[in-house]
Order: C-alpha cells, then sequence, then structure tokens
C-alpha cells in the first residue's frame, strides 16, 4: 500500500526476489508525501545526495540533482524518473484507496477492501502509507462560512492560487510554516501569520550544484553511503540532524560564561545559542538556551514584541529540526504581522476572515499549515481487522502506538509496515531507514515463502519489550520531560495516547538488532 519512497522500493525489491506483487496507490501518481505537498518553499532537509535511493547505482549517476537541498517540484521529479527507470507502474493500480483489511486465519491471507468496489487476496501486505501523509484537519468554529480562498499545504493545487496583492492569513508555524512564510511574503499584499507555538529554526544556505560539483560527488558515492551507513541519523553531510548530534560534543552551557554565550551569537546568531552540550539531557540548561535564542532573535527581528513572540516555550530538541531561509528576516517586512496566539487564541473564523480573542483580521485567502497525524495516522483510517476482528485502530487506542522493532504489531500476522512506531523513522533520514526497512522485510518475506511457512506475527511480550526499551532511550532527555509537546509524541493530536514514537540510538544499532533475530530464526515472532 503506498506508491512514495517506500512503496516504490518495496515493489522493486519483492519483484526482484521473484515475488509475485502489486502496489495499491490513493492518488493519481507516484510520490507519496512529495505528490501532496507542494506548498511554495516544500524543501527537504537532508542534502538531496544523501536523500535518496542508494540501492541502485545506475539511478545516482543517471540523476542531476540540481541543489543541495532538494525542493518538492525536484523531488517529486526523482520519484517519477524512478518509476520509469524501473518499469514500476506496470504494478501499481492508481487512484486506488484501501478502505479495509481483514486477516482470514483459515486461509492464511489478507483481504483488502477499495473505494473502487475491488477486492484483492494477499498472503503479505506491506503499509508503505507514510508517516506524515495524514493532514490534520483544523476544528475551528466558521471554517465554511470564510468567503475567501481556503488552501490546506497538504494538497496545495498543483496550478497554484494567485497570491499577489492578497491578504493572507497562514495558521501554523511548524516546519511547513517556517519554510512557506518568507515565500508568500514576497508575494502577498498583507500576510498575517497566527502562531499558537513558536519554532526553533535552523538558518540554512541552500545553493546549486554546478556540473563539476556533482560530477565529484557522484564519484564519491562509495565512500557516502558507507557513511551514512554508519552515521546514527543515517546523513553523514551536512544535515539539521547532523548538526544536532555535533551539539552533543559541545561544551555545556551551564560551565559557559556570559562572555562565551555573548560570543557564541556574536559568532553564529541562533545556531550558537544552541549549540551546547548539555541542553538535550539537561531541561535547565536547555531553558538557559532558549533564553538565549531569544537574545540572538532579538538581534534579527527588529520589533522587540514580534522578537519576543517568536521565542519558543518548548524545550529544544523536542520537535523536528526546521531549516529555515530568511524567516526571521521576513518579520522585519511592513507586510507581515504577527498575531501571538498564546495572548489571545482564535475564536472563530468569519466570512471576511479570522477572530482572535484580541481582535479581527480581515482577509482575503487562509492557508492552513496545521501539522499531521504522524506514524500511525494512515493505517489507523483504515479499518484494519487482525486476529479475532480487533481492529488496529482499536489496540492502538488502548494500548498507545505500538508494535515489534517498528515492522509489526502483534495480532496482525503477516502485515508488515514500513516505519510503524519504534522505528528510526523521522528521528532520522528517512530515505536510509526505509531501505533498510524495506531491505528486512523483503529478505523476511523470501524467507518465509522458502521455508513454507503460512504465517508471521509479532509476540505480545517481544513488542512489549521493544516499546520499554524504545522509551528508555528517551527518559534521561528532555524529550521526556512535560513540556514537551509535538507529534513525535503525539501531543499535537486530541485524544491520542502519548508516546514518543521513534527509536533514538540510531539506524546502525537497530540494523544490528534486526539482523540479528532475523540470524537467530526470528525470536519474538511466532513462524508457523
Amino acid at each position: 500500500m503506498g506508491a512514495g519512497f517506500s512503496g516504490l522500493y518495496m515493489l522493486h525489491r519483492l519483484r526482484e526476489l521473484g515475488i509475485s506483487v502489486l502496489a495499491l496507490e490513493a492518488a493519481e501518481g507516484v510520490g507519496g508525501t512529495w505528490l501532496f505537498n507542494r506548498y511554495p518553499g516544500a524543501r527537504c532537509d537532508i542534502e538531496s545526495i544523501e536523500y535518496s535511493y542508494s540501492f541502485s547505482d545506475e539511478i545516482q549517476q543517471e540523476w542531476d540533482w540540481s541543489e543541495t537541498m532538494p525542493a518538492q517540484p525536484e523531488i517529486e521529479a526523482y520519484l517519477n524518473f524512478v518509476a520509469d527507470r524501473l518499469d514500476l507502474r506496470r504494478d501499481i493500480r492508481f487512484n486506488t484507496r484501501v478502505t479495509a483489511m481483514t486477516f482470514d486465519a483459515d486461509d492464511a491471507a489478507w483481504t483488502l477492501s477499495t473505494d473502487t468496489g475491488e477486492r484483492f487476496v494477499a498472503s503479505f501486505v506491506v503499509a508503505a502509507t507514510g508517516i506524515l501523509s495524514v493532514p490534520l484537519e483544523p476544528d475551528i468554529p466558521g471554517m465554511d462560512s470564510f468567503d475567501g480562498a481556503s488552501l490546506y499545504t497538504s494538497c496545495w493545487p498543483e496550478s497554484g492560487h494567485p497570491l499577489a496583492g492578497k491578504r493572507v492569513g497562514v495558521i501554523g508555524t511548524g516546519s511547513t510554516g517556517v519554510q512557506l512564510i518568507p515565500v508568500v511574503a514576497r508575494e502577498a499584499g498583507h500576510l498575517t501569520v497566527f502562531q499558537r507555538s513558536a519554532a526553533f529554526t535552523l538558518p540554512w544556505d541552500v545553493r546549486s550544484l554546478d556540473s563539476a560539483e556533482l560530477a565529484e560527488l557522484k564519484a564519491a558515492y562509495p565512500e557516502i553511503r558507507a557513511a551514512q551507513r554508519e552515521h546514527p541519523v543515517g546523513a553523514a553531510r551536512l544535515s539539521a540532524f547532523s548538526l544536532l548530534l555535533d551539539m552533543l560534543v559541545q561544551p555545556p552551557i551551564k560551565s559557559a560564561s556570559r562572555e562565551d554565550q555573548l560570543r557564541a551569537i556574536d559568532e553564529r546568531g541562533v545556531m550558537g545559542a544552541l549549540n551546547w552540550g548539555d541542553i538535550f539531557f539537561d531541561i535547565e540548561a536547555n531553558r538557559m538556551a532558549a533564553a538565549l535564542y531569544g537574545e540572538a532573535v532579538a538581534r534579527i527581528v527588529k520589533d522587540p514584541d514580534t522578537a519576543a513572540a517568536l521565542v519558543p516555550s518548548h524545550p529544544f530538541g523536542c520537535k523536528r529540526p526546521i531549516i529555515d531561509q530568511g524567516y526571521y528576516e521576513t518579520y522585519n517586512r511592513d507586510n507581515v504581522t504577527l498575531a501571538d496566539l498564546r495572548r489571545g487564541p482564535i475564536r472563530e473564523i468569519t466570512p471576511t476572515g479570522i477572530a482572535t480573542e484580541q481582535r479581527h483580521h480581515d482577509l482575503d485567502v487562509i492557508i492552513y499549515a496545521t501539522g499531521f497525524d504522524a506514524m500511525i495516522g494512515a493505517l489507523s483510517r483504515i479499518d484494519v481487522k487482525g486476529r479475532d476482528g480487533r481492529t488496529l485502530r482499536e489496540v492502538w487506542d488502548a494500548e498507545g502506538p505500538t508494535s515489534y522493532l517498528g515492522l509489526q504489531v502483534a495480532g496482525f500476522p503477516n502485515l508488515f509496515i514500513v516505519q510503524a512506531p519504534g522505528s528510526p523513522s523521522a528521528a532520522t533520514n528517512f530515505i536510509a531507514a526505509l531501505e533498510q526497512h524495506v531491505e528486512w522485510i523483503g529478505d523476511t518475506i523470501g524467507h518465509l515463502l522458502a521455508g513454507g511457512y503460512r504465517t508471521m506475527e509479532a509476540t505480545l511480550d517481544a513488542q512489549r519489550e521493544w516499546i520499554e526499551h524504545t522509551t528508555s532511550l528517551v527518559e534521561p532527555t528532555v524529550l521526556a520531560h512535560p513540556s514537551c509537546n509535538s507529534w513525535y509524541n503525539g501531543a499535537n493530536v486530541p485524544g491520542k495516547k502519548r508516546r514518543y514514537m521513534a527509536y533514538t540510538a540510531g539506524i546502525p544499532e537497530y540494523r544490528r538488532r534486526c539482523d540479528e533475530i532475523a540470524a537467530s530464526g526470528y525470536p519474538g515472532f511466532v513462524l508457523a
């Protein structure tokens, strides 16, 4: 299920193993997240050379990246190139959304129902449905009453939307908002940013790759990929994640003099405010860094009240790091206003704009950048019934986001999930992590077929132990602090059981554990 990065490689891998396979994709084309998120400014936060498939040297050599960090149109074009280069489309059913799945224990098979009225029966199902593929539906009174244009970053019109001279409101300042806002500000007549939670950002210089540099990088692919495989986040070159790891070896802020702290922001701005080795493990140190970050922001943003409102209140590291291309500078524009919702939330959407508790903002366009139901959102919205008719949604509602190895959920035999809770997923370079998943799943299905096994299922004990292990990894860090609210732990979704969902010991350690389990006959799974 799915024809994004994960689904395309899974399809190719299973075909290479000689296994009969069909991909079902709800959209009209390949690309997954990178097909729908076409909003202005959408860009990856990993270098293009590493945010790409490593399994085919032919693809590596034939595709030419144009920038150090790719924008959405280039990533979408890359995935279409891969689909054509590997002739994958002939085994993909587009415009086919899976609505329900039921496991039959007697037949050891899944029956999948779709919105086209078709049914498919398969021995094994791989859910490559994405970790950020289900946008959160905003629930604001009066949304339907707005007379202007309502746009959603997660399903941006392919042809775009004219914003020149318009009064535009953006709701949301997460990664999407931070990327979107500087671009919209350059086009809109006036932009009002509605901020509920301020973001930490990492200023970034994205540049073009010339032919000589690209040729040099292509020649170095063997070394680059080898370094990736050994790097905890699967991104050995410059990335937001690699910078975070570098911070861990820096001196602690709690022992730094005031002169040292000021020197850090003199030399590196907001990046210098966060470059301390103790801020991931000590909440007091983290708050000191946040205060210093506020001083750095105040050096960029001219209006003191706006600068103060842009200082985050959550711990740094709690949310995904955001690459920033002129975000804070945008608030110095005469046509940009920040509405700090911490001073007064949105009361309602009116026919002519947005009313907060403080005032009414007249608008022509409202852009919703309100986030995703991460990790489990896609599968939770499918009626997935395993043994005894229990649904996956019921399991995750009752027990929280859970799995064994981030690959299977107890009670759902022969259902493999790419990047389930408890996998490296969004705490790493997603492509490096998914390649390991796809290869492990492919090899495992091949082993089951060769050995005459009909079912493979995670045990409850192994699942419980794995979640306890993944949870213990974050307990000594600020990620476990009560003030850490993010989509990583489900705090952005009302009613979602709170649990940090990513495996944080790094891809190499995760790969070692998965390989060890496979080599030992799959302990923690029942093969029948």
